[in-house]
């Protein structure tokens, strides 16, 4: 797994964020995007680089890596990075709200999708390669604005998805959470180094939303390449393996119109 404490140092990190060593921070205006930005410094900017927008509804992020495995491989940073993304919000998330995953990469509290992350690969990077750099794109929404008219957001016909503030978060700030990410990507970094990938796969696996039913799963589990493998149902048939690589080109939590986490 990628080390990220590199390079830098929070003495350039901006002000209003306190990032752990080795992370150093740039902050964009509300209409730039985040996850495209980081992408485009990570050549120059390297490891440890963290794009925020100053956004009031929505808390949108995103993270360079340098990996030091193939991509086949370093792609699982997915997970590690879902993991630290659900430690930062049940910090501040009121009892008896479940945190849970679909996967790979959807991010659910009580049942409704609040956001999610993406990776960024270079072009032309190949399975067996170890990329230059990847990027973790994360976006979790605070509060539904509303305009006049439209009543309380309580009260909104949400399908798909909801936001910390209808789930009983007091408001939090976008800075804060950020923050408590990079720390808790930090301890799945030190035991990604340390144990391997096992334990940051049974973190991710022990918060995916359980399939119910007659074919309910036995067990799950993540294959070396990040794909998502399990066993038989009651009925004796196993799913196929789903691919990562593949699940991860069309982020499920994300509104393709808009770009924000579906409602």
């Amino acid at each position: 797994m990628t080390d990220t404490r590199t390079k830098r140092s929070t003495s350039l990190a901006q002000p209003e964020l306190a990032l752990p060593p080795g992370f150093h921070a740039k902050g964009l205006r509300e209409l730039k995007d985040a996850f495209a930005e980081a992408q485009r410094l990570a050549a120059s900017e390297g490891g440890g680089l963290v794009t925020y927008v100053h956004r009031f509804d929505t808390v949108e992020f995103a993270l360079v890596i340098e990996p030091d495995e193939p991509l086949a491989q370093a792609r699982r940073a997915v997970y590690a990075a879902m993991n630290a993304l659900a430690d930062a919000i049940a910090t501040h998330c009121p009892p008896e709200r479940p945190l849970t995953f679909d996967w790979p990469d959807t991010i659910r509290l009580d049942g409704g999708i609040i956001g999610g992350v993406r990776l960024g690969v270079p072009d032309g990077t190949s399975e067996d390669e170890v990329p230059a750099w990847l990027t973790l794109g994360v976006m979790v929404r605070l509060f539904v604005p509303l305009f006049a008219g439209q009543g309380h957001e309580l009260d909104q016909p949400f399908t798909a998805g909801t936001s910390l503030a209808t789930e009983g978060f007091e408001m939090l700030d976008g800075g804060t959470l950020i923050e408590s990410f990079c720390r808790h990507l930090l301890v799945y970094v030190d035991q990604w180094q340390e144990q391997g990938f096992a334990p940051v796969g049974r973190h991710f696996l022990a918060r995916l939303k359980t399939a119910t039913g007659a074919d309910r799963l036995v067990r799950r589990g993540i294959a070396a390449n990040g794909d998502l493998v399990s066993e038989a149902g009651k009925r004796g048939n196993a799913p196929p393996p789903r691919s990562l690589a593949d699940a991860l080109r069309a982020p499920a939590w994300r509104d393709e119109t808009s770009g924000d986490p579906l409602l």
